[in-house]
């Protein structure tokens, strides 16, 4: 199973993991591990790779799924509605046991950890989440946000993200240095997704960074690219805390 395994120096009890499109029983086109219900694959296989995915990795509750709309709404976990899909992009925790995820196929997903691994999030930061703020309203339920490293995991690549200038104008409009992630293509421009999180994130005290070496478009094998092909699937990123000793106590 070609999942990942993010690469960054988090507590042993903190847990994450990004999917990829394999491992799962989804068909064409959405073979195989889409994690997507509203992407016109079957329920029944999505429900079964969602199930697959907790198995997997020994994860001590179901993930807490979102309604995603590129906004910058974040919920805390556990949910007081647990029958409700709530409509954010991003979800928070200080709780052990409590699975973080978002869902994406091209946009940015982003993990965050405390350095004492007593608090997590998931964020999900397509260009109008990440220009309207919500990586800086992720941070905010932190207890020090500038204690807090964070994990970019596979978003579309430097070379195919291709945007018009209404764009870039609102991302200089936030923060006119965002100018050095555009490169002129054509009459429109090539946006740095990771670049300009990375500016976001080191703007909001945030000085620990890692990940960002993917591109989900150009490698067609191994990830779900909306743009690519806009009929497609989507893979997860996902964190949470075990306890502190390392045993994952809430495993079924």
């Amino acid at each position: 199973m070609d999942w990942i395994t993010p690469d960054w120096p988090v507590p042993s009890w903190i847990k994450a993991v990004s999917t990829t499109r394999t491992g799962g029983v989804s068909r064409q086109p959405f073979d195989s591990m889409n994690l997507g219900t509203h992407v016109d694959d079957d329920i029944g296989d999505v429900i079964s790779n969602r199930v697959r995915l907790a198995d997997v990795m020994c994860m001590p509750s179901a993930p807490s799924w979102l309604n995603q709309v590129h906004g910058t709404n974040v919920v805390t976990l556990p949910l007081s509605e647990t029958h409700r899909v709530p409509d954010a992009d991003a979800s928070f925790s200080a709780e052990q046991g409590q699975v973080c995820v978002v869902m994406t196929a091209d946009c940015l997903p982003v993990l965050f950890c405390n350095k004492d691994g007593t608090e997590v999030a998931a964020a999900h930061a397509g260009w109008r989440g990440l220009v309207n703020g919500v990586l800086e309203e992720t941070l905010t339920n932190f207890s020090d946000p500038k204690n807090v490293m964070a994990w970019l995991g596979p978003a579309i690549g430097a070379d195919e993200f291709e945007v018009g200038s209404e764009v870039r104008e609102q991302f200089m409009a936030v923060d006119p240095g965002s100018e050095i992630a555009f490169k002129p293509h054509n009459d429109r421009w090539l946006a740095d997704i990771y670049l300009l999180a990375k500016r976001r994130l080191a703007l909001a005290g945030v000085s620990e960074v890692y990940g960002g070496t993917y591109c989900t478009v150009s490698e067609p094998e191994r990830f779900y690219s909306y743009r690519r092909e806009s009929r497609t699937g989507r893979q997860a990123s996902c964190i949470w805390m075990i306890s502190e000793s390392g045993d994952n106590k809430f495993t079924k």
